[in-house]
């Protein structure tokens, strides 16, 4: 569901009844005449739809994690909060940019339209900016033939009670912790066939790609469970939404509350 389109149009008719009573109907209307059920339920919505349209297309939106893949930085449940302005203005509903702000860093945990099916929303951790080389082999992350240093840490306790290995790993500014299972078996498939795949190289034992320009390589923290661009390519600049900021609410766990900022 096109949830911008939906409040776009709901704008838009709001809008019109709103001028219409505006401009026409309230003069014509004697002053102890209450108003229309047109006034009431669609005019009188316009300015909270036109300031909930304003702050979600240019300032903040809220989403919520769906999935396990961006495990331990976000838990299922969590509600964010995604920056839309940070890496440009862009027009609602068609997503264009229309003033240049900052591109994304290796590193951030970034919201962008999934480029198999575009109506859906996912969100990663930024590793690949363009023209990088990425390495993923036998689950040892390279990038620009230099590989990536991981601290392991203390386990992570899952929700079905069993711990996987959690490392700590530094993209450019950014140190994060991951989880990392090096002795499972856990194969790189079955791979969609995307735009520019030709810049990927598969193997029994991982995958190696070349970023193109202007596009991103994407990566969940959760390494052996996430659909990232190992599997489905690349997220061009025009699928990017927005960078994930904070944790603003989890009815599971109150303590989630600011646990990413």
């Amino acid at each position: 569901m096109n949830f911008a389109l939906i409040l776009f149009v709901l704008l838009v008719l709001t809008g019109l009844l709103w001028l219409l009573d505006h401009f026409i109907s309230r003069k014509k209307r004697a002053p102890d005449v209450p108003n229309p059920w047109w006034v009431e339920y669609g005019a009188s919505f316009f300015p909270v739809i036109l300031a909930v349209f304003f702050l979600r297309s240019f300032l903040v939106e809220p989403y919520k994690i769906p999935s396990g893949s961006m495990i331990p930085t976000l838990l299922v449940g969590d509600f964010i909060l995604v920056n839309k302005f940070t890496y440009g203005i862009r027009l609602p509903v068609i997503n264009k940019k229309v003033i240049e702000l900052n591109n994304p860093k290796r590193g951030d945990v970034m919201v962008f339209r999934y480029p198999v099916d575009p109506s859906l929303d996912y969100i990663k951790r930024v590793v690949g900016l363009p023209g990088d080389k990425i390495s993923y082999q036998n689950k040892h992350l390279k990038i620009n033939g230099k590989e990536v240093g991981l601290d392991k840490v203390e386990p992570y306790l899952g929700t079905g009670l069993f711990y996987t290995p959690r490392y700590q790993e530094q993209l450019g500014e950014v140190k994060h912790a991951i989880l990392l299972d090096r002795e499972a078996d856990t194969p790189i498939g079955p791979i969609t066939q995307f735009q520019n795949f030709d810049n990927c190289h598969y193997n029994a034992d991982g995958v190696d790609c070349v970023v193109p320009p202007g596009h991103y390589f994407m990566m969940g923290d959760n390494r052996d469970n996430s659909q990232d661009s190992r599997y489905w390519g690349f997220v061009p600049d025009e699928n990017i939404v927005g960078k994930a900021f904070f944790v603003w609410f989890n009815f599971s766990d109150l303590k989630r509350i600011g646990a990413f900022k």
